[in-house]
């Protein structure tokens, strides 16, 4: 019997700290390098990871992308989410109202009133930066602690940390934040944590239902835009939670996250 976050780690060649919490089944895991093709046949690079719950099967296209820590960018609206819910800072998901602070910005559907259901499903930061300095740094950083997310490093601005500070997540991490979240597991109020859940964007594909959340990293100097997805697939009863982030080198990408995500979930037989 070995930790379940133990046995995600070792994927990607490490070793994560175990925490308390129960011991689980022991889990294999795999190296697929022909998930990685995917990405090469669209032009760019990028990793997947996929965890087949009732398998307790842990599938990756590498070793060493699946276990680099990048920005969370829109994925930290997930625990986000589930801080404002539990700290109160939102009571209801759709009844709370967050008011269009009147800048009109790039992305249209941002620039009007949003609750967090609308919110998140439009990603609409401006709100979540909003709910980010309502929390306030003392008790982000506590919740961060405390749901063990990525490196839980909130330097560079309350409104900032995860779009262009500090905080770093893996795709690994990721997963094992996600089955957490799926299985209700983590250490806040089942309510919050049912709610999110609800609040997830789904794309249904034929019998299979895939919540998710997407991503966007900002270009650096030495590197393109980091596109994201993470959640997980539910089919006929079986869940497989998975993490994929690729670079974005043309805007087409951007719609590759979900193309390329649905494309690694068929070959490891979750749609």
């Amino acid at each position: 019997m070995i930790d379940r976050r133990q046995a995600l780690g070792l994927i990607a060649g490490f070793v994560l700290p175990p925490p308390a919490r129960a011991d689980v089944a022991p889990q294999r895991s795999e190296i697929r390098p022909a998930l990685a093709q995917h990405f090469t046949d669209a032009g760019t690079v990028g990793t997947f990871v996929g965890y087949k719950v009732e398998d307790y099967l842990v599938i990756a296209s590498d070793t060493d992308r699946s276990g680099q820590a990048e920005l969370p960018a829109s994925t930290f609206k997930i625990p986000n989410s589930l801080i404002a819910l539990e700290t109160g800072v939102v009571g209801d998901p759709d009844q709370d109202v967050f008011k269009w602070d009147g800048v009109v910005r790039s992305i249209a559907a941002w620039n009007r009133d949003h609750t967090l259901r609308s919110a998140i499903a439009v990603s609409a930061v401006p709100v979540y930066q909003e709910i980010a300095r309502r929390i306030g740094a003392e008790r982000m950083q506590h919740y961060l602690d405390l749901l063990d997310y990525g490196n839980r490093d909130i330097g560079g601005g309350i409104d900032q940390f995860w779009l262009t500070g500090r905080l770093r997540i893996d795709p690994v991490q990721q997963v094992d934040f996600l089955d957490r979240l799926r299985r209700g597991s983590l250490p806040v109020s089942k309510r919050s944590q049912d709610l999110v859940v609800d609040i997830l964007p789904v794309t249904r594909v034929g019998d299979t239902i895939i919540r998710a959340k997407t991503g966007l990293v900002g270009a650096q100097a030495s590197r393109p835009e980091l596109g994201w997805l993470v959640g997980w697939a539910e089919k006929g009863g079986e869940a497989t939670v998975f993490a994929l982030n690729l670079d974005v080198r043309e805007p087409r990408h951007l719609d590759d996250r979900m193309r390329l995500s649905q494309a690694c979930l068929h070959d490891i037989g979750a749609l």
